[in-house]
Parts: C-alpha cells; sequence; structure tokens
C-alpha cells in the first residue's frame, strides 16, 4: 500500500481531513503533513519532504494545494499520485497580497476568534453559513494554528510563484477537486489547472465552497477513493 500524505490549508490543522483520514485508511497510512515551519511555501514544501517517506500519493488543500505543487517541483520523483483540493496554480494579484496585508493589520489577539468565526460564510456555500459545526472548526483550527503561525503563513501564500508552468511536467494521475461556490479559487482556475496537466481529472463538487473536506466530505471521499485507487494506465 501507498503512503498518502495530506497538506492542510492556511489556518488549517490535521481537522481539516478528519474525514478524509478514515476514507484513505484502507489504502495506505495517512500522514498530515505540518505547515507550521518554513517561511515560504518552499520551505514548507522541503520540511515535508525531509519527513515523508521516499515515495508516497499527495493530496493538498488551498495553501496545501501550493505546497503540493511546491513538492511536485522539488521532488516529481517521489510522488505517484497528486490530489489539487480547492487550490490553484496562479501566483497572488496584487489586489489579493493588498486584501491580505489588510486583514494582517486589523488582526489582534483580542479580535482573533471573533474574526475566525465571521470568517465562515465567504469560506463556504451558503447553504452552509449558518452551520455551527463548521463554524467550530474554522475556529478550533485557526486558534490552533495562531496570530504568528498564520502571519507567517500569508506571507509566504503571498510570496508564491506562478505554477502554471510546471503543470505540462506533471506526469502522475491527478485529481482537480473544486467547489462549485468557491470564491477564493472558482472553478475556472481548476479547469485551468487540468486543461494543462496531461489526463488530469476535474470533479466539481456540488453546492460546496472554498472548504470541501469539512462542507462535502462524502463527495470528497468518493474522489479520493477512486483517485487512490486508479491504475496508473487507466
Amino acid at each position: 500500500m501507498t503512503p498518502i500524505v495530506l497538506v492542510p490549508g492556511m489556518l488549517c490543522t490535521p481537522e481539516i481531513f478528519a474525514s478524509q483520514i478514515t476514507a484513505l485508511w484502507p489504502y495506505g497510512p495517512v500522514t498530515v503533513a505540518s505547515t507550521l515551519e518554513g517561511k515560504t511555501i518552499a520551505e514548507m514544501a522541503a520540511a515535508i519532504l525531509a519527513s515523508t517517506p521516499p515515495r508516497f500519493a499527495l493530496a493538498g488543500i488551498s495553501m496545501g494545494g501550493y505546497v503540493a505543487l511546491e513538492i511536485m517541483r522539488q521532488a516529481p520523483e517521489r510522488v505517484t499520485k497528486l490530489a489539487l483540493l480547492s487550490t490553484e496554480a496562479r501566483p497572488d494579484t496584487p489586489e489579493q497580497s493588498a486584501q491580505r496585508r489588510t486583514l494582517l493589520a486589523q488582526v489582534d489577539t483580542g479580535n482573533f476568534e471573533t474574526l475566525l468565526a465571521l470568517a465562515l460564510p465567504a469560506i463556504v456555500h451558503p447553504a452552509h453559513q449558518e452551520d455551527s459545526a463548521l463554524r467550530e472548526a474554522n475556529v478550533r483550527m485557526g486558534l490552533a494554528v495562531g496570530i504568528e503561525r498564520w502571519a507567517r503563513q500569508v506571507e509566504a501564500v503571498m510570496a508564491r510563484i506562478d505554477y502554471r508552468p510546471c503543470l505540462p511536467a506533471i506526469s502522475v494521475p491527478t485529481l482537480v477537486l473544486v467547489g462549485d461556490s468557491d470564491t477564493f479559487t472558482p472553478p475556472n482556475r481548476a479547469e485551468e489547472m487540468v486543461a494543462a496537466i496531461p489526463g488530469a481529472r476535474l470533479v466539481v463538487v456540488p453546492e460546496c465552497g472554498h472548504a470541501s473536506t469539512i462542507e462535502q466530505p462524502d463527495a470528497v471521499n468518493r474522489a479520493l477513493v477512486e483517485w487512490i485507487t486508479q491504475r496508473r494506465d487507466s
């Protein structure tokens, strides 16, 4: 069985993959990588590569997708399969970076928990905006990461490179999954990656925003199980 490495997104702990760990466990040992080391996406990727098996299947969500693409750039020979969830290959636009810097300037220890709770509507489908379980999970994960580590993640994301030129070189079975209502990394960004990665498969999850793994875990699990059980030549 092939080891499976999952890479969380910004302000996320292993809880973001709670359902997927259970779904994927029968197919190989599952590890959730840490994104708390490194000041850049490249450093995060290098730290993960230093602590993972020689060969593994790789899945990343959101910022974890950027890290996964960087792992593919640094050590493509070590990855047997790739899943890119709720992510994109493009770098930050100046507008996105400006928004991130504004948010960084607004957050302090006094309002961090409140802002985490208020952030839910932006990252989920409208049907899930009042879901208390999702809100509580978002707050739990964010508080566990903390302001200082979050700020470091934001800086890393803003400085990430354009991974689009790297996509055609990806030669492993690749799943690209996106929520139909993801406003952060919308479906057209997923379609762009699928068009550039040879043989990549696109899954658009209905009634789903950016937090796909916890918003629609059953749909994501089905896609990931099909991905991990797919024969290389199929």
